[in-house]
């Protein structure tokens, strides 16, 4: 029993020391990072790009779905989300793996702006400090407007209103419900779901963001089989 009670502490040791230490070099990877590129000049640069389209101008449609598939909870919630890290942390702790992310969209808008795609733990705590800088001095129409205009769509779409434009000839006001879920489904995987590649790959996708608008109330069934009708074959 006593062993069992000190191999349990020395583990709890081991624990807190590591995560301590990555702790240390997710906030030196935060400060390198901000202090190349500050986070006022980052947003700036972004908000005045010629391509930029402000909150008010995307369509509705588009924004529900890409809240609805990439992180339900963002207008509700401040900061992390603790319950999708804890997700993406056991999965990838029974892959053996980084294959999970549990990213909120404030996060992948600090990865976006500052990081490359390649998993990291340092990088998630790096973007941790990033998601309470962002939330403090800007609201969350703002901080959704960034990622819209920074994403990836594919076909080399950078950004909501080449992707409407280069996808369906019109801006990110005017999209159908079906244009907008096509491109909300774009951004988990580009090279893979965009529309050069044909229309199976991302015919699966856009259901998967229509059945996930239906659970969190944002279109009825009958619009999602609406939709599913006009799916090219």
């Amino acid at each position: 029993m006593k062993l069992f009670k000190r191999l349990l502490l020395l583990v709890l040791i081991l624990i807190i020391a590591i995560g301590g230490f990555l702790g240390l070099e997710g906030y030196n990877r935060y400060r390198e990072a901000i202090k190349s590129l500050p986070l006022n000049q980052a947003v700036y640069n972004i908000q005045n790009d010629p391509n930029y389209v402000p909150y008010e101008e995307i369509d509705e449609d588009f924004i529900h779905a890409l809240v609805a598939i990439e992180d339900h909870r963002f207008f509700e919630r401040k900061g992390i989300d603790i319950v999708a890290i804890g997700r993406a942390l056991v999965s990838n702790v029974i892959s053996k793996e980084i294959t999970q992310g549990g990213s909120t969209i404030t996060q992948q808008v600090a990865k976006n702006i500052y990081f490359s795609n390649r998993p990291s733990l340092t990088r998630k705590i790096a973007e941790v400090f990033f998601v309470w800088d962002l939330e403090a001095d800007y609201t969350k129409k703002e901080i959704f407007a960034m990622y819209a205009n920074i994403i990836y769509y594919g076909d080399l779409y950078y950004g909501i209103k080449p992707a409407s434009e280069g996808y369906f000839n019109k801006s990110p006001s005017d999209l159908t419900l079906y244009e907008a879920t096509v491109l909300a489904g774009l951004p988990q995987s580009p090279s893979r779901y965009q529309l050069s590649n044909g229309y199976e790959l991302i015919n699966r996708r856009q259901k998967l963001v229509l059945e996930s608008m239906v659970e969190y109330g944002y279109i009825t069934e009958q619009e999602m089989n609406d939709v599913l009708a006009q799916q090219p074959k």
